[in-house]
């Protein structure tokens, strides 16, 4: 029989992987706000209380690094940057929603 601990601990356990991917400052509430539109930085700046710009951008390129946001760069004067979730990303919308994580 499998104990809690050895699932857990396991790295192959899907829900673990899940879990080391949003953990760290800032990404679960960076997810949450992807599921409801796309994402500027200076927009998550204001809506993150406690956020700054360091730990912001390394949280939004870890993320971007696992494939479940995109960076999309908008050519206008001045240039902006979305960051809007990959379809790798959309994928754990349910899963979240069924965890009662996401309304």
């Amino acid at each position: 029989m499998t104990t809690k601990k050895e699932i857990i601990e396991n790295e192959t356990c899907p829900a673990q992987g899940l879990l080391k991917l949003l953990s760290g400052k800032w990404k679960p509430e960076i997810f949450r706000l992807a599921v409801e539109a796309p994402l500027r930085f200076s927009s998550l700046l204001r809506q993150i209380e406690g956020s700054n710009k360091q730990t912001l951008s390394v949280a939004l390129r870890e993320l971007e690094e696992v494939s479940l946001l995109e960076k999309i760069v908008i050519k206008q004067k001045p240039l902006h940057i979305e960051y809007n979730l990959t379809e790798k990303g959309k994928s754990l919308i349910a899963v979240f929603k069924q965890l009662e994580i996401l309304g």
